[in-house]
């Protein structure tokens, strides 16, 4: 049982009739029917809408101020609309800047203006609403579709790779679908993650998992799939990230970690618009590791017996140039009263590993109609589905060193055959090593993930600026998963075993604000202030068949589980619910468009802390000086946009366990009793878990600092952030006060993880003509990551793999050194008989545990990403790099590839024979095997071409283009990629920068088009 929040009948809390039935007796803007502008005549007013160098311009919106009638201009920019000579147009067009004309006679013509270039004069969303960048006073960064990274990405968080300062982007593995690692200004906390909370058209995500756990078959279980691979990347309009406290303090129990606001695309003004968009994809891996070749395998000295007369390379065996392809149909329009936008979409994408694949259908509907006088109500509609199928691998990050395709792929002796003489696979017959292609041949894991996520808005205008707003969201998952293990003869469930996973989850959500918008002479005000709430449900069960028949003989498990076998249960079902229950208001105030202020609130109760700590409050302020509108700078040449602001406030982070604040009770045998004289021991309750009525959600503090600037008319622009991210209270799980009923107990602790450092956004708009366009942008972020007050002297995670490592870790939380650095015997080289040479470290003439020390951490110091666009004529060409320093990994894989397999009929990497290194030196966690992980990459290039083809009426445009993604990186670091971090987390501890035979990334080639009609 867990504790349940009273909710206060939270559906009648603002009543729906009673706001429609007052919006029925109020009139447009405030005008009645007796005002004087409705009892003018009206009459037909014609008139052409042209740019700035005379040509037409279709789909603008012209109102009549004074009435709310509106019109659109046709194909050659002509409209036609019911208005008096004397009142007013209001005309407005994406790009341009809104014209306000008084009607002078029948027939007007009208020019409009391009709006200034600049980042400072866009609109960008936050929590709840949009402003004018010129407006905000918090950390903002915004991405629209036009600055994506062009490629095959399969889901929005890739999309961010490179473009935004502070935005870190890790893969956890190069699976296609796998989960990506997203962390916003460094790691903030030790058990409960840095994955930043995403929200999609209003609808906030859970971060828990989607689709069905992968049970273990003897192989460990896979990496977590990523819950955002739901979502088509064409159908994405813009990505906003807030990264400071002033920004997500709006979201409060989920906003620690940073906000990124997802928004997909609607129809737009002008003609209907039908787009077809396509592509072709080509990969392979990015890199071999440098094994030792058959030959050099002889030739090193290796016993006799283990020659087995074959010549392969496994990698070449292993992995595949795989194919992949996209399709998207996109259909979008907007009316005078609305916008319409659907799309249908499926890709089909083999990863570069044999047997793997990821294939997803996703379908849209975007569609927003107001009805009304002068569009009073705007009802807006989401709606995505999407089905994806994917295939994996036996490639589990716990499955140790014995369960991983790819380990046994690069242990695998290069004198081996992958067939024997009759046809068949060659059998190692080796326990904990097997031939590779043998395992993936009794190995199938299928998973089928259904999922919808979709919301309603409504907003009314209940007076001029008084605005209500409605919205409920619902994201509904059903996921199954069936994983089989065949009868083989290896030592890894030799008689087989099918298990099938089920996941079925939602979360909805309900939503009721206000918002009121005034402006009295100079001064503006926007005010918001509401009422959210958001229930989380998820339930597995899972079922499992062992003892089955041979692979080919009769049904399939998957198709009939009861062909064969014994049934068993697997692993005990789960249900978990927890709810969150919300206030939040906020004010922005701007003064003669110079001085502003914006400050925030929200109260959350949340069904996961304990008694006493229902509810957290997080507040924000922010203020800000726009010193271009100074007289001293208004005529300015050099200086267009400048900007100063500083914030302070505080996010939680509420991603824990639910009911760990209270007790749990157990049926043991070891607290049993004799109740009867029969001697049958009766079972014993024993309590597992400590109640904490106290715990409450960590907290993060932070103070920003920062510029926005434009120069010498667009050619420079761009921010400048400093920022000190402070998290307190972080929640633990340590060791008990004496008499506690548990040996360990969870418990805010008095710590503190400190990130703070500087980012930097500059671009320049180096050459702007009729013919050249070319935008060139860097931007870079720097942390400086220190944990403090820990009550413990240390925490562990990082749990290496390999031959008698068990147990062994390389992540350690410290006082007074960066969040999971590394912990681990220092390295200093080979002697004369080959054995390795580690630092004495307590001079006690040994080497062991005690021995070991701190090295740096896997958190780099400097993240860059370095963009450019360019135009000539109908040609485009667009490059991206990134890069980091500072930062290092343990080489997990590599310590797995040690010298001692020449003593045991399996391979090494070569470096190691070649370093004179004894057959007989057994593996141990050192500085041996930590790396730089600093690289340079290209990540993407694209050169495109747009055909001329104004002759054919149907259609509008075709662009060509051809794209390379990860082409080359430039690093030291000698695994597959240094951009990678396997989850290795020990007791709910997170595991930071170890690379265990992580699926490796890939580079592909594309050749794609986009056609519209």
């Amino acid at each position: 049982m867990y504790h349940k929040i009273n909710f206060f009948k939270f559906k009648k809390l603002i009543p729906i009739a009673l706001i429609f039935l007052v919006a029925g007796n109020v009139h447009a803007e405030g005008f009645t029917k007796n005002d004087p502008v409705f009892s003018q005549a009206s009459e037909n007013i014609t008139g052409k809408i042209l740019d700035q160098e005379g040509k037409p311009v279709a789909g603008a919106v012209i109102t009549v101020i004074e009435s709310g009638a509106t019109a659109t201009t046709d194909a050659e920019g002509n409209f036609s609309i019911a208005a008096s000579v004397g009142q007013n147009l209001s005309v407005s067009y994406d790009g341009f800047e809104d014209q306000r004309v008084r009607i002078s006679g029948t027939s007007i013509s009208i020019n409009l203006q391009s709006k200034k270039d600049t980042s400072i004069a866009e609109v960008t969303l936050v929590g709840y609403g949009s402003q004018k960048k010129s407006d905000l006073t918090g950390a903002v960064s915004q991405l629209k579709a036009e600055n994506f990274k062009d490629g095959m990405n399969i889901s929005v968080d890739n999309l961010m790779q490179g473009k935004i300062a502070g935005v870190r982007i890790v893969q956890s593995s190069g699976e296609p679908g796998a989960g990506v690692n997203v962390s916003i200004r460094g790691i903030g906390s030790i058990r409960s993650g840095s994955t930043p909370l995403f929200v999609v058209d209003g609808v906030p995500l859970s971060n828990d998992a989607v689709s069905a756990q992968s049970p273990n078959v003897g192989l460990g279980n896979t990496q977590a799939k990523n819950p955002l691979n739901f979502l088509n990347t064409s159908d994405i309009e813009s990505i906003t990230v807030l990264k400071d406290a002033s920004a997500a303090a709006i979201y409060g129990a989920r906003g620690s970690n940073g906000v990124v606001l997802v928004t997909t695309k609607r129809g737009k003004r002008g003609e209907p618009m039908f787009t077809y968009d396509t592509y072709l994809g080509f990969s392979s891996v990015i890199k071999k590791l440098d094994l030792m070749t058959a030959d050099e395998y002889r030739a090193a000295g290796i016993n006799k017996l283990y020659d087995h007369g074959g010549n392969t390379d496994w990698q070449d065996e292993l992995y595949r140039n795989a194919v992949s392809s996209n399709h998207s149909v996109s259909f979008s329009k907007a009316t005078e009263t609305g916008n319409y936008f659907a799309s249908l979409s499926h890709m089909d994408q083999d990863g570069i590993v044999l047997n793997s694949s990821f294939k997803r259908t996703t379908a849209r509907l975007n569609a927003e109609e107001s009805f009304f006088d002068n569009k009073r109500l705007k009802v807006k509609v989401n709606l995505t589905a999407s089905d994806i199928k994917e295939t994996g691998i036996p490639n589990g990050g716990n499955a140790g060193s014995d369960g991983q395709v790819i380990i046994h792929a690069l242990m695998a002796n290069p004198t081996r055959s992958v067939y024997d003489e009759t046809g068949k696979y060659t059998n190692f017959n080796m326990n904990a090593h097997y031939n590779p292609l043998y395992l993936l041949s009794v190995y199938n894991d299928k998973t089928n993930t259904f999922r919808v996520l979709g919301n309603t808005e409504a907003t009314l205008r209940i007076v001029p600026g008084l605005n209500y707003k409605f919205n409920l969201g619902i994201d509904k998952t059903m996921s199954e998963r069936n994983t089989t293990m065949y009868p083989n003869v290896t030592d890894r469930t030799p008689k087989g075993m099918y298990v099938q996973a089920n996941l079925d989850s939602y979360n909805v959500l309900l939503e009721h604000y206000l918002t009121y918008d005034l402006s009295l002479n100079r001064h503006n005000f926007s005010l918001l202030g509401g009422f959210s709430y958001q229930k989380f449900k998820s339930t597995g069960t899972y079922f499992g068949v062992k003892d089955i028949a041979a692979q080919g003989a009769g049904v399939a498990p998957e198709i009939n589980p009861g062909y064969s076998g014994t049934a068993f249960v697997p692993g005990a079902g789960y249900a978990q619910e927890n709810e969150l229950q919300s206030y939040f208001g906020r004010v922005n105030y701007n003064f003669d468009k110079k001085y502003l202020i914006t400050a925030s609130l929200r109260a959350d109760g949340s069904t996961r802390f304990g008694l006493n700590n229902k509810y957290g409050y997080f507040p924000s302020v922010a203020v800000g000086w726009t010193m271009s509108n100074e007289n001293f700078l208004k005529d300015s040449q050099m200086v267009n946009e400048l900007k100063l602001r500083g914030s302070w406030g505080q996010t939680g982070n509420q991603e824990v366990t639910n009911k760990i604040t209270q007790a749990s009770y157990s049926l043991a045998q070891s607290a049993g009793y004799y109740l009867y004289d029969n001697l049958n021991l009766i079972n014993g309750v024993v309590i597992i878990r400590t109640p904490n009525p106290d715990l409450k959600w960590e907290v993060v503090e932070q103070t920003n600092i920062g510029t926005d600037f434009s120069l010498w008319k667009n050619k420079v622009y761009g921010s400048l952030e400093y920022y000190n991210k402070t998290t307190k209270d972080p929640i633990l799980f340590i060791t008990a006060p004496p008499l506690s009923p548990t040996a360990n107990y969870w418990i805010n602790a008095a710590g503190e993880i400190v990130n703070k450092g500087f980012e930097f956004t500059l671009g320049s708009e180096i050459i702007k003509n009729e013919n050249f366009t070319w935008n060139f942008d860097v931007n870079g972020a720097t942390v400086n990551n220190v944990v403090k007050n820990l009550p413990v002297s240390a925490i562990y995670s990082g749990e290496v793999s390999g031959p008698g490592l068990s147990g062994v870790t390389a992540n350690i939380y410290k006082n007074g050194y960066e969040a999971g650095s590394f912990y681990m015997l220092n390295y200093q080289g080979v002697d004369a008989n080959g054995k390795y040479i580690y630092e004495d470290v307590n001079s006690d003439g040994r080497i062991d545990q005690n021995d070991r020390k701190i090295f740096e951490g896997a958190i780099p110091n400097f993240t860059f990403g370095i963009n450019s666009y360019m135009k000539y004529k109908k040609f485009d060409f667009s490059f991206s790099f990134i890069g980091q320093t500072g930062g290092y990994l343990v080489n997990n894989t590599a310590l797995n590839l040690n010298i001692n397999n020449l003593a045991s009929d399996r391979n090494v990497l070569k470096n190691f024979y070649d370093s004179g290194a004894s057959f007989t030196n057994q593996p141990q966690l050192s500085s041996l095997y930590l790396e730089k992980s600093d690289f340079l990459r290209l990540n993407n290039v694209r050169l495109g071409y747009t055909f001329d083809i104004s002759q054919l009426k149907f259609l509008r445009s075709i662009n060509l283009y051809v794209s390379a993604q990860n082409l080359f990186t430039i690093t030291n670091y000698t695994g597959y990629d240094p951009l990678v971090d396997t989850n290795k987390q020990v007791g709910g501890n997170q595991s930071l920068g170890i690379d265990y035979t992580t699926y490796p990334s890939a580079k592909t080639f594309i050749l794609g088009a986009t056609v519209k009609f």
